[in-house]
């Protein structure tokens, strides 16, 4: 049975122009939430909202910068209220090189940081009030296994998804009380199309030898069964974290490699 509009759950994903969150996003869709689909690259998550609604989806397409506080303000405005079981799942953020702390690019670390921490708190600052008055809403924040444990040059990465954990972990008990859930869903090794070419700034070599040798490392479809199955949870049940890794990984610094 579909609901009617005013009382359809909204699931707003960002980055969901590729990866784990165009697959999030679909799989939200298929699970009767109307989704909001923001990311910078606009033609993708227009393409993805035309594809949702064509398969008899709720989905809406809504370029945005997480970074750009103006912007998310915007567009929370013209979101308006949200029905009860509404999500926001912050999945936007990425990595920048792999170089040691001696080396590393301060312009590297700030760009990291401010997508995968500061755009958390705009777009989690901008929809709390929304989520809160919906009587049931969820903030789900995507970190990373790196968020809880270092590898020789991660610093920069680690060091923001740390972030990102912390600020989900304290958002938890300030909101204690509250109707609002806060998870975090801590990915380990995620082979997706762009995540590691993005970090080795489009050097498919780099990008390929991450995964060598590794049989099946989790896809983005995985990590979006996750994030649906904790946010669709009775209201009363809350996943604080929920760690995923492929099963040939065993930490950030041990992954079973065939030969």
């Amino acid at each position: 049975m579909t609901l009617p509009a005013e009382q359809q759950p909204t699931a707003v994903v960002t980055g969901a122009s590729s990866g784990i969150g165009a697959a999030t996003a679909r799989r939200l869709a298929a699970a009767g939430y109307r989704t909001v689909l923001t990311a910078r690259r606009a033609d993708r998550v227009e393409e993805l909202a035309a594809e949702l609604n064509g398969d008899g989806h709720r989905a809406e397409a809504h370029p945005l910068d997480v970074t750009d506080r103006a912007a998310v303000d915007a567009f929370a405005s013209r979101l308006g209220p949200l029905a009860p079981g509404s999500v926001l799942v912050n999945n936007a953020g990425g990595a920048l090189g792999l170089d040691p702390v001696a080396t590393a690019d301060p312009a590297d670390w700030r760009s990291m940081y401010e997508v995968n921490v500061l755009g958390t708190l705009h777009v989690t600052q901008a929809l709390l009030p929304a989520l809160t008055a919906s009587g049931e809403g969820t903030v789900l924040v995507l970190s990373s296994t790196a968020g809880h444990g270092t590898y020789e040059g991660g610093a920069g990465y680690v060091a923001s998804k740390h972030g990102a954990h912390v600020l989900a972990e304290t958002l938890r008990l300030e909101l204690c009380g509250q109707p609002v859930r806060v998870i975090e869903i801590a990915p380990g090794m995620v082979r997706t199309e762009e995540f590691s070419l993005t970090r080795f700034r489009g050097d498919a070599d780099k990008a390929a030898k991450v995964y060598e040798g590794v049989a099946e490392p989790l896809t983005a479809e995985d990590v979006a069964d996750t994030v649906v199955w904790a946010v669709t949870r009775p209201p009363h049940v809350n996943v604080d974290l929920l760690v995923v890794r492929p099963r040939a990984q065993a930490s950030n610094t041990k992954v079973h490699r065939e030969r």
